[in-house]
C-alpha cells in the first residue's frame, strides 16, 4: 500500500492510500488486519478544532462553534426520558413536581372549608326556620282562641242569618275548646302525681277525675250531632292530622290499644291476654260498623240516582221529587245512630281497659293518650305554618 498527500489549509498531510478517510472507522475493527492500522491518527489540530476527535466526527463541537454562545448545547439543561411516557421529558429540577401535591392539598382544604361554611349557613337557616314556625304556631293558637271566643258570642246572640246547624257547630267548637283546656289541667295534675310517686289512693282519685272528664267529649258530640251530624262525624272540629286517622267521628279503639301496649310495660301474661281479647272484640265491632256505613252510603247513592217516575200530564212532578228527597233524608238520619254506636264502643273500650290495668298503669295510659293527640294537633299547626315555596 502507498501513501497519498493532500493539503488542508496550506498544510500537507499524508495518509494510507487504500484506507478509508481518517474520520471514518473501519467496519472490520482493529483485529481484522494485523499488517496495517485501520485508522489514521495523523489528524491535524485544525481538523480536531472543527469536529474531528479521535477519528470520529463530533457534530456538537462544530455546531457550538458556529452558533451563538448563549445557544450552545452546553448551556442547555439535561432532560431525562420517562420510560412510561417516552414523549414527555422530565427536567432534572423537580421543584415543580414537588409543588403539585402541596397545591392539591391546599385546594382540597379550601374546598372543605367552603363546604363547612355552607353547612353552617344551612344549619343557621334551619334553626331560624324552626324559630319562625314556633312564633307562627303561637300566633295561630292565639287566633284560634279568639275565633272560638267569637264563636261563643255568635252562638249566644242567636244570629238568625245563620242556620241552626251553623250555630250548633260553633257552640260545639267553643265547648270543645274549653274541654281541651280542662283536659290539659287534668293531664298536668296526673303527670305530676306519677312523677312524684304519690300513693295509689291519691293517684286513683286523679285517674277517676281524668277518666270522667275524658268521657265528657262523647256527651258533647252526641248533643252537637243533633244539630249537624256531618260536622261531627267527618271531624270538621279536629285538626288536619287527626282527620287522617278519623273513623266515624273519632279514633279507632283497636288502633289506640296497639299504641298503648308499649307505654304500659311491664304487663303480666293475664293482662296481655285480656288486652288482646279486648282489641279483637273492638276490631270486630269496628268492622261491623264500617260495613253498615258502606251499605248506608250505597243505599243513599242509589236513592239519589234513581230515575223519577213518569210525571202525568198537567203535573209539575214536585211531589215525586220531594218524596225522593224525604227518603234520602231518612237514610241520612242513620248517620247519627252510627256516630252514637262508634262513640259508645270507644267509651266502653277505655272503661274495660281501666279494669284490666292497675291504678298506676291507668294513669300512664291516660297520659299516653293525651300526648298522642296533642302531638297530632301540634303537627297540624306546624304543617299549616310551614313556609310556602
Amino acid at each position: 500500500m502507498g501513501s497519498k498527500s493532500f493539503k488542508v489549509a496550506g498544510k500537507v498531510y499524508t495518509s494510507v492510500a487504500d484506507s478509508m478517510p481518517s474520520f471514518i472507522a473501519n467496519s472490520n475493527g482493529a483485529e481484522g488486519n494485523t499488517g496495517q492500522s485501520s485508522r489514521v491518527s495523523n489528524v491535524g489540530p485544525h481538523e480536531q478544532s472543527i469536529g474531528f476527535r479521535g477519528g470520529a466526527y463530533n457534530s456538537t463541537s462544530l455546531i457550538n462553534q458556529t452558533m451563538h454562545p448563549d445557544l450552545q448545547f452546553s448551556s442547555y439543561e439535561k432532560f431525562d426520558v420517562d420510560p412510561s411516557n417516552p414523549f414527555m421529558a422530565s427536567g432534572s429540577n423537580d421543584k415543580q413536581k414537588d409543588k403539585f401535591p402541596e397545591q392539591k392539598t391546599q385546594r382540597r382544604l379550601a374546598q372543605n372549608r367552603e363546604a363547612a361554611r355552607k353547612s353552617r349557613l344551612r344549619k343557621k337557616a334551619y334553626v331560624q326556620q324552626l324559630e319562625n314556625s314556633r312564633l307562627k304556631l303561637t300566633q295561630l293558637e292565639q287566633e284560634v282562641q279568639r275565633a272560638r271566643k267569637q264563636g261563643v258570642v255568635i252562638s249566644n246572640t242567636g244570629d238568625q242569618s245563620q242556620p241552626n246547624s251553623g250555630n250548633g257547630s260553633l257552640a260545639f267548637v267553643a265547648e270543645y275548646s274549653r274541654w281541651l283546656e280542662e283536659q290539659s289541667k287534668h293531664t298536668s295534675e296526673l303527670r305530676a302525681a306519677v312523677t312524684s310517686h304519690k300513693s295509689d289512693s291519691e293517684l286513683r282519685s286523679l285517674v277517676e277525675n281524668a277518666t270522667t272528664h275524658f268521657n265528657d267529649i262523647f256527651r258533647l258530640k252526641k248533643i252537637a250531632a243533633k244539630a249537624d251530624v256531618f260536622h261531627i262525624i267527618y271531624g270538621m272540629w279536629t285538626s288536619p292530622a287527626e282527620r287522617c286517622f278519623l273513623w266515624i267521628g273519632g279514633f279507632r279503639s283497636s288502633e289506640l290499644l296497639k299504641l298503648l301496649v308499649s307505654h304500659l310495660e311491664p304487663l303480666t301474661e293475664q293482662q296481655l291476654a285480656s288486652i288482646d281479647h279486648l282489641q279483637q272484640t273492638s276490631l270486630q265491632a269496628e268492622e261491623a260498623l264500617s260495613q253498615g256505613m258502606d251499605a248506608l252510603q250505597q243505599s243513599l247513592a242509589d236513592t239519589l240516582a234513581r230515575d223519577a217516575p213518569v210525571v202525568p200530564p198537567g203535573s209539575s212532578g214536585m211531589a215525586n221529587y220531594m218524596g225522593q228527597m224525604a227518603m234520602a233524608m231518612g237514610k241520612l238520619g242513620s248517620l247519627e245512630n252510627f256516630l252514637r254506636q262508634a262513640d259508645h264502643l270507644r267509651e266502653k273500650t277505655l272503661q274495660q281497659l281501666h279494669t284490666i290495668l292497675t291504678t298506676r298503669q291507668s294513669a300512664r295510659a291516660l297520659l299516653a293518650i293525651n300526648d298522642y293527640f296533642s302531638r297530632l294537633r301540634a303537627l297540624s299547626t306546624l304543617w299549616l305554618a310551614r313556609p310556602q315555596e
